[in-house]
C-alpha cells in the first residue's frame, strides 16, 4: 500500500468541513480536534501498555477526563459475589482490576491559567497514536481566557523493552512572550472514578481501594506504595524527573499517603522551551513487602534514566520494527481497514508482549470493563495470532494457566470430576462466574486451553515448553474429558449438561463444538504422553490411561440432522422453535437485555459463532459440502450480539466462497471499537475483536490452517480489495504470502525453507525466489442471509 495515502477522516466525506474525528492513515490514528464526549472513546484507542503496565489515554492535565485509569495486570481487589440463592460448587469471591496510582498526570498553568481546554480557545490540537514508534504525541496550540498563548508537545510511551517503567516528554513554548510557567507532576492514587457497576459490593471495593504503606520524596524523585484492603496485594509507583529550561528554575517536592507532587516554576521566554521528561516505575506483588517493592520500583527509574528518554525510544522502535517485519497485514484498496487492522495488531502486541507470568484480560489493559477477567478469548482468538507472529508472548501466557492448575484441579475436585476445570473468568485463576449456565458450564474453556497449547508447540517445536507444561495442560484437561464425558451404547462418547461459545444456549447435551474441540484435547494429550514419557510417568499416565482417552476420541458423539442435513449446534437444536426475527425491533438489540434467557435458550438464535467456530478450529472434521450447509443455516439465525462473532463468520465466509460477505464480516471485526459498535469502547477495547480481525484476513482471505500442525493455505481476493499480504512465523521462519487477482506469491523473509500447501498443493517456500501460484475461482453458492436488520455494518470506502 502506497505510504503517502492521503489522509481522510472515518465517516467524512470528500468536501466535509473539518470536525473532530479520527484521520485515515496507514501507520497512525489521529485524532484532530477536542470532542470531551468523544474522550470516553479515545482514551481507550489511546492507550498504551506492554501486557504489564497499561494506561489509558487521558489527557495529561488528567481533566477533562472519560474514565481514568492505570492498571498493572494481575492486580485486583476481591468482594464477595452475591447469590439469591447459595448453590453448591458457586463461586464465593469475585476479582476486579484496581485503577493503581495514575503517574501521567502533568499540570500546567500559564501565568496562574491552568491548561484546561475546556476554557480558553484551542488554535490546534491533535493527538497521536504511531504504530511504529509505540508512542502517544499530543500537540495543542492553546491562548488562554486571559489571551497567554502557548505550544504544548507531549509524547508517551509504555515500554516494550523495560516492562515496568513508563516515560512522559512533556514540552512548553510560549507564543507571543515571556510568560510564567508552572508544571504540576503528579503520583495520584485513589483518584474519583464513576464506576459502572451494577453490584454495590464491587462499588465498595473499587472506593478508594488502596491503602497508603509508605511514602517518600526527594530531589525530584518520589515514591507511593500502597496495598488492596481484601486482596491483600502490594504495588508501588514511582517517578523521576529531568527538567531542561534556562536560568530561574524554583522547584518543590512534596508527598502524602496517596499524593506525591513534584512542582516545577520558571519564567520562559517565546522562542524558548520549558522540557520536562517524567520516568514513571511501578511493580506489585502478592509477597513481596513494601520496602523491597520501593527498592524494584526506585531500580526501575534508575534503569530508565541510565538508558534516557532518547535510548527508551531508539528500543522502542527497534522493537516495533522487529514485530512489523513478522507480522504486518497489507491492505490495497481500503485505507480505512489497512489502518483498523495494524490498530488491531498494535493493541494485541500490547496486551500481551510482557506479561510473561500473567493472563491476557478480555479488554488487554485499556480499561476496566469484563472487570479485568482473562476468559477462553485469550486461546481461541488472541493466541492464534501471537503464536504466529511473537511465539515468546504465547508461551508467556499459556505459563500463567500452567501456574494456575493447581486451582483449576481444585475446582474439578470440587465439581466432582478429574483432572482440570479452568475457569470461565478470571484474574488469579480461580472462578469468578457468578453464573453457572454462562460460566462454570461453559467446560469448553480447557479443551480452547488444550487447542493453544498443542497450536504453540506444532507452530514452534518448543520441546521445553512441552515437557515443562505443554504436556501437563494437555494431560489434565483430557482427564477432565474423560470423566466429564461417558460411553452410551447408542451415540458413543457423550458429554452432557454443558454450554458451548454461544451462550444464548446453555446446559446442554453433546455441544459439537465442545465435542470436537474435546476430542482433539484427548488425542493431543496421548500424543504428548509418546513424546514425553518421562513426563507421563510423572503425572501417573498410564498406558491403560492413554488408551480410554483414544477411545474416546474415537467414539466421540457429533450429532447431525439427517432431514436437514447440517449439524445441529447441539443435541436437538435444529428441533426448537425458531425465534421470530421478524418482529423482534431493532432497539431490542442485544437480546439478553430485552428477553428472558428463558425464552433465549429454548428456541433457534445464536448470540456468536458456536457451530461455524467449529468450522474454523476443528475444520478438519467436516467435509466442504458440510461447511457450506452449516454456514448457510446458522448464518440466517446468528444476531451477533457478541463482538466475538464476526471475524468467525467472515472466516468461514471466505472458505465457502462468500468472499463480498467475508469482507463486511472482516470489516465489522476491525472496526468494533473504532466506531464503538457495541457502544462499549469506554469500559476498553476488545482483544478477541481485535484479534479476529487477523484471523479474518490470514484464516479468511489467506485460508490459513493449521490442522495436525501442518500449515496450509487457500487464498482468495475479494472484490473490494486489490492486494492483501501478511507476514507470519513458523518453526523460526518468517513468510509473507502476496494475495492479488489471480494469484498468490510465497516468500521466505528469512530462516529455513518451509513446506506449505496451497490450494492442496504442496510447495516449498526457499530462499532462491519467491513461489507464485494460481488461484482457483471461488466455489459459487447462494449467498447466505443473516437474520433481518442483523446484516454485517458495512462502512463506506474513501474514495
Amino acid at each position: 500500500m502506497s505510504q503517502g495515502v492521503r489522509e481522510r477522516r472515518h465517516g467524512a466525506c470528500e468536501g466535509a468541513s473539518v470536525r473532530p474525528g479520527y484521520d485515515i492513515a496507514p501507520w497512525q490514528l489521529r485524532w484532530t480536534g477536542l470532542a470531551v464526549d468523544q474522550l470516553h472513546r479515545t482514551e481507550s484507542t489511546f492507550a498504551l501498555a506492554n501486557g504489564h503496565l497499561g494506561m489509558r489515554g487521558s489527557l495529561d492535565e488528567g481533566e477533562p477526563v472519560g474514565l481514568p485509569g492505570t492498571y498493572l495486570n494481575g492486580f485486583y481487589e476481591e468482594h464477595a459475589l452475591p447469590y439469591a440463592e447459595a448453590g453448591y460448587g458457586y463461586p464465593e469471591a469475585g476479582q476486579t482490576v484496581v485503577n493503581v496510582t495514575d503517574g501521567k498526570v502533568i499540570r500546567l498553568l500559564v501565568e496562574d491559567e491552568p491548561l484546561d481546554m475546556r476554557y480558553g480557545q484551542a488554535h490546534a490540537h491533535q493527538r497521536t497514536l504511531d504504530f511504529r514508534s509505540g508512542l502517544l504525541t499530543r500537540e495543542t496550540d492553546w491562548e488562554s481566557p486571559t489571551g497567554r498563548r502557548v505550544r504544548v508537545r507531549t509524547r508517551r510511551l509504555v515500554s516494550f523493552t523495560q516492562r515496568a517503567v513508563a516515560a512522559i516528554r512533556y514540552e512548553v513554548e510560549p507564543v507571543d512572550g515571556t510568560v510564567q510557567l508552572v508544571v504540576q507532576s503528579d503520583l495520584l492514587a485513589n483518584e474519583p472514578i464513576e464506576s459502572s457497576t451494577r453490584d454495590p459490593r464491587v462499588a465498595a471495593a473499587l472506593k478508594s481501594p488502596l491503602v497508603g504503606e509508605f511514602h517518600s520524596a526527594e530531589d525530584h524523585r518520589a515514591v507511593l506504595v500502597h496495598r488492596t484492603r481484601e486482596s491483600g496485594l502490594r504495588m508501588a509507583a514511582a517517578m523521576d524527573h529531568e527538567i531542561e529550561v534556562g536560568d530561574g528554575l524554583r522547584t518543590e517536592i512534596r508527598a502524602e499517603a496517596d499524593l506525591a507532587r513534584l512542582t516545577a516554576a520558571v519564567d520562559v521566554a517565546a522562542g524558548q522551551t520549558l522540557v520536562v521528561t517524567k520516568f514513571l516505575g511501578y511493580g506489585w506483588s502478592a509477597q513481596r513487602s513494601a520496602p523491597a517493592l520501593r527498592a524494584q520500583v526506585e531500580a526501575a527509574l534508575a534503569g530508565a534514566r541510565q538508558t534516557s528518554w532518547a535510548g527508551l525510544l531508539a528500543e522502542q522502535r527497534a522493537f516495533l520494527d522487529d514485530f512489523w517485519d513478522v507480522a504486518d497485514v497489507e491492505i490495497d484498496g481500503d485505507d480505512a481497514l489497512q489502518q483498523a487492522v495494524r490498530l488491531a495488531l498494535f493493541h494485541i502486541l500490547q496486551a500481551g508482549a510482557r506479561g510473561e507470568s500473567r493472563a491476557i484480560p478480555g479488554k488487554g489493559l485499556t480499561g476496566p470493563g469484563y472487570d479485568g477477567h482473562a476468559f477462553w478469548d485469550t486461546e481461541t482468538f488472541v493466541l492464534p495470532v501471537l503464536t504466529y507472529t511473537v511465539p515468546d508472548a504465547a508461551r508467556d501466557a499459556l505459563g500463567w494457566r500452567h501456574s494456575t492448575l493447581p486451582k483449576a484441579c481444585e475446582r474439578a475436585r470440587v465439581l466432582g470430576k478429574r483432572g482440570a476445570a479452568f475457569p470461565w473468568r478470571s484474574i488469579n485463576g480461580a472462578e469468578c462466574s457468578a453464573y453457572w449456565p454462562a460460566g462454570t458450564a461453559a467446560f469448553h474453556v480447557s479443551a480452547d486451553i488444550a487447542d493453544a497449547t498443542a497450536r504453540y508447540f506444532a507452530a514452534t517445536g518448543d520441546a521445553e515448553f512441552d515437557r515443562t507444561q505443554g504436556t501437563e495442560l494437555l494431560v489434565e484437561t483430557a482427564r477432565l474429558w474423560a470423566s466429564l464425558g461417558h460411553h452410551d451404547p447408542h451415540d458413543g462418547f457423550r458429554i452432557d449438561g454443558v454450554t458451548g461459545p454461544d451462550e444464548y444456549t446453555a446446559v446442554v447435551d453433546n455441544n459439537v463444538y465442545t465435542n470436537l474441540m474435546a476430542q482433539k484435547n484427548l488425542t493431543e494429550a496421548a500424543a504428548a504422553c509418546e513424546r514425553n514419557p518421562e513426563v507421563a510417568r510423572r503425572l501417573a499416565v498410564t498406558d491403560e490411561e492413554t488408551a480410554s482417552w483414544l477411545t474416546a476420541a474415537r467414539e466421540t458423539h457429533v450429532p447431525y440432522d439427517d432431514m436437514l442435513r447440517v449439524h445441529p449446534q447441539s443435541e436437538g437444536f435444529t428441533q426448537h422453535e425458531e425465534w421470530d426475527f421478524a418482529n423482534t425491533p431493532a432497539e431490542h438489540y442485544p437480546l439478553l437485555l430485552n428477553y428472558p434467557y428463558f425464552d433465549l435458550y429454548r428456541k433457534q438464535v445464536v448470540k456468536q459463532a458456536d457451530l461455524v467456530l467449529a468450522l474454523h478450529l476443528r475444520g478438519d472434521a467436516f467435509t466442504f459440502a458440510d461447511k457450506v450447509r452449516d454456514f448457510a443455516y446458522y448464518e440466517a439465525r446468528t444476531v451477533r450480539d457478541s463482538s466475538l462473532s464476526a471475524a468467525t463468520q467472515a472466516v468461514i465466509a471466505a472458505e465457502c466462497g462468500h468472499l463480498d460477505l467475508a469482507y463486511d464480516y472482516l470489516v465489522e471485526a476491525a472496526m468494533t471499537d473504532l466506531h464503538d459498535l457495541h457502544d462499549n469502547v469506554r469500559n476498553g477495547l476488545h482483544m478477541a475483536s481485535l484479534a479476529g480481525a487477523w484471523q479474518a484476513v490470514v484464516a479468511g482471505f489467506g485460508g490459513m490452517r493449521d490442522h495436525g500442525g501442518e500449515l496450509t493455505f487457500a487464498p482468495r481476493l475479494p472484490p473490494a480489495l486489490h492486494r492483501v499480504a501478511f507476514r507470519m512465523c513458523f518453526r523460526g521462519s518468517r513468510l509473507q504470502v502476496v494475495i492479488e487477482p489471480g494469484q498468490a506469491t510465497y516468500r521466505l523473509v528469512s530462516g529455513d525453507p518451509r513446506t506449505v500447501s496451497h490450494h492442496g498443493e504442496p510447495l516449498v517456500i526457499g530462499p532462491d525466489a519467491p513461489v507464485t501460484r494460481p488461484v482457483p475461482p471461488a466455489p459459487e453458492h447462494p449467498t447466505p442471509t443473516p437474520p433481518p436488520g442483523r446484516a454485517p455494518r458495512r462502512h463506506a470506502k474513501p474514495v
